[in-house]
């Protein structure tokens, strides 16, 4: 997860924003070479939102399928879930290449591209779309609300019976460190489940507001604006999770220092093998 909100930022925000505006002119503006950072631009954002849904998956089994837990929640099965779901996604978007054309054309040579007109109006690219948008993010939208609101009612009910055995037996002022573990996954959860919904709700006002009114290229000042602003919060949506398990989770961070220290521990142990 942290690998594809690290690549949504270099391909979306440097490769793209950053070079679009800043360094105008650019090989990167070559129309074949904008037309694949499009299509990784889509593929990144994909498997970012997906990789969050089978993290939630995994959270769900882990807390609520005790029985399946040491079977799928295992090391072995990370790489068998999440290399099949990139190669996936990366392959479904490999049509937005296809759907764009050339902005201009200056001494025969393409530069930047701009979306077909047939890609809404013609019935292949208007399934391809919808399906896009069905897959990211109305289907994550539905898993990890659902999937979120279980564990939540799972987490609730466990720590009701808990906190009445132990009121039972130890008293009802006796402190209970599982309980306050599953008050802070809680937390996470709906900061989860929030954080998503609330950055993808503009993506989706604006989908349902163009296939009820039809407006697909031309549009005005404010439907522009409205554009950019739910391009840059589903960015950012791509970003936060994160971020969120960084602060809340201690062993993220304590891989997180390693990874910071090991270049400074390996030149120390060098510079010590190198001394006589």
């Amino acid at each position: 997860m942290s690998a594809a909100d690290l690549l949504v930022i270099i391909i979306v925000v440097i490769l793209y924003r950053i070079n679009y505006h800043y360094f105008p002119v650019t090989l990167l503006d070559i129309t074949p070479v904008f037309r694949t950072i499009y299509a990784l631009t889509y593929a990144a954002a994909n498997c970012s939102v997906w990789f969050t849904v089978t993290f939630t998956v995994d959270r769900f089994v882990a807390i609520c399928c005790q029985k399946l837990k040491s079977k799928y929640c295992t090391g072995e099965t990370a790489p068998a879930v999440l290399t099949p779901t990139d190669v996936l996604l990366v392959l479904k978007n490999i049509p937005f290449y296809f759907a764009y054309k050339p902005r201009w054309k200056i001494d025969n040579i393409p530069w930047l591209c701009v979306l077909m007109d047939s890609y809404y109006t013609d019935l292949v690219w208007v399934g391809f779309d919808w399906f896009d948008k069905v897959l990211t993010p109305f289907i994550p939208f539905s898993v990890i609300l659902l999937l979120n609101a279980l564990t939540v009612r799972h987490i609730l009910v466990a720590s009701r019976v808990r906190k009445g055995l132990r009121g039972h037996n130890m008293g009802e002022d006796s402190s209970d460190p599982e309980m306050e573990s599953r008050r802070k996954s809680v937390v996470i959860l709906f900061t989860l489940s929030g954080s998503f919904i609330l950055l993808w709700l503009t993506y989706v006002v604006e989908f349902v507001y163009y296939q009820i009114t039809g407006r697909g290229i031309d549009r005005n000042d404010s439907e522009i604006i409205f554009h950019e602003i739910e391009y840059l919060l589903s960015n950012i949506s791509c970003c936060t999770n994160t971020f969120i398990y960084a602060a809340t989770q201690s062993k993220f961070r304590e891989q997180v220092k390693s990874a910071v220290k090991y270049p400074v521990t390996s030149v120390l142990q060098l510079i010590n093998k190198a001394q006589p």
